[in-house]
């Protein structure tokens, strides 16, 4: 064992005093307690040169808005060693029957423990920077991020799921629950559905698989690939992308100077973005994306075609260097008559929303949409047509041959009139 000297700074560090650097309970409040330990076997070469935190929670219930936490558990595992945190909550709700018969935590013990408040500040530093790894942990990761922000802090951390971790790395297995991984690989259980023991069986597992389970290289990539990253760069937040639109839309991805790097579109354009920036790294390509992205705008459309065109208009303009650029053959034109007499609107209507939008071409260029013709014909009126666009051209081709209906719009003592064509 290092001499007590050397560890008491980095036990420090760790939260956890010099005095006892041993596996017994520090008291720290009625319901808080903290262990440190050098002595536990670590793995020999880890998949992660990271600071790791494997939390598990109880809590009164499965809803993030009306349930609150009742325990939480952390192994903390650094350069330092291992260290465990641990503390009941007072959720200041009654914590219904079957919950108290399920974890074996009852009104009464939760009775005088200190409230999320309490202890958001020593929590946060605990986790704060480091990965962010549970069983199930959009739960786990849910609750504690409604607390915080509750409490006033932000709580992003990237996130690995060990059930997705499981079902990655041990496919032909049909169940990853964590009574599952206990009776296949041996865990240790000191008790059940306690938030401490459950984050040390999470630990364990850990463990588990840097023993040989699989090999590290592979372990390495599976946890790179199911890693949902949350500590997103620059000004991009988890706040920001629930702001973003949930239906219809274009968007597109920055990199360093500004510089244009993807453009894409989506009739769920919230989900897309975070599949994009918190999802799963499917492929290297998708990895080096997220990796380089730095800002994100996005427009809502009103609907699929508009995005189709919104897209298309947006790659040509920007040229980013993660689309592929159109092809443009021989017997592709590059101009084409109009076959209206002037500009021409169609209507979308999103499924989810029922909105309204109508989209405004002028010959073969796409001005945008507007949420009534009213405002289509202000759209119009201010803009400069542009020139022709093989990809609108393209576009409402196929459409048109497939029966979208146009309007005509034209403009009459400032009231739009639109008639079927």
């Amino acid at each position: 064992m290092q001499s007590l000297q050397r560890v008491a700074p980095k036990a420090k560090q760790y939260g956890v005093g010099a005095r006892r650097l041993t596996g017994a309970y520090l008291p720290q409040s009625h319901a808080s307690k903290v262990s440190f330990s050098m002595s536990e076997q670590f793995v020999p070469e880890s998949a992660l040169a990271m600071p790791i935190v494997f939390v598990d929670l109880e809590t009164t219930g499965g809803s993030t808005s009306e349930h609150r936490i009742t325990e939480v558990g952390v192994v903390e595992i650094g350069p330092a060693g291992v260290s465990r945190w641990s503390s009941l909550v007072d959720p200041q709700q009654p914590i219904p029957s079957f919950i108290q018969q399920l974890t074996g935590i009852t009104n009464a013990m939760v009775r005088g423990a200190p409230t999320f408040d309490a202890i958001a500040p020593v929590l946060f530093e605990r986790l704060n920077g480091k990965l962010f790894v549970a069983h199930n942990a959009s739960f786990d990761r849910g609750f504690l991020r409604g607390e915080f922000r509750r409490a006033g802090l932000a709580f992003d951390p990237d996130v690995l799921c060990t059930v997705r971790l499981s079902r990655a790395l041990f496919p032909a297995e049909k169940r990853h629950g964590l009574d599952a991984l206990v009776e296949r690989h041996g865990l240790v259980p000191s008790d059940r559905h306690r938030a401490l023991a459950d984050a040390d069986l999470i630990w364990q597992f850990w463990q588990r698989l840097h023993g040989g389970l699989v090999p590290l290289e592979v372990l390495q990539a599976q946890i790179e690939r199911t890693t949902r990253r949350y500590r997103l760069a620059g000004d991009i937040t988890e706040d920001l992308l629930d702001t973003a639109p949930a239906g219809c839309g274009v968007y597109a991805f920055y990199g360093e100077d500004d510089l244009p790097l993807y453009v894409g579109r989506s009739v769920r354009v919230r989900q897309r973005l975070r599949s994009h920036l918190t999802g799963e790294r499917r492929s290297s390509k998708d990895m080096r994306l997220a990796q380089q992205v730095r800002r994100v705008e996005w427009r809502a459309t009103g609907g699929e075609l508009g995005a189709m065109l919104a897209e298309a208009q947006l790659i040509a303009t920007l040229r980013p260097g993660h689309n592929r650029v159109p092809r443009v053959t021989k017997s592709d034109p590059v101009d084409a008559p109009w076959p209206f007499e002037g500009p021409v609107v169609f209507e979308e209507r999103e499924e989810a929303s029922h909105a309204c939008a109508f989209h405004v071409v002028d010959r073969w260029h796409y001005l945008g949409h507007a949420p009534s013709l009213a405002q289509a014909a202000t759209l119009h009126a201010s803009s400069v047509t542009g020139p022709f666009e093989l990809s609108t051209y393209r576009l409402l081709q196929s459409h048109l041959a497939r029966g979208l209906r146009v309007m005509p719009l034209s403009v009459s003592n400032g009231i739009p009139v639109a008639t079927l064509a």
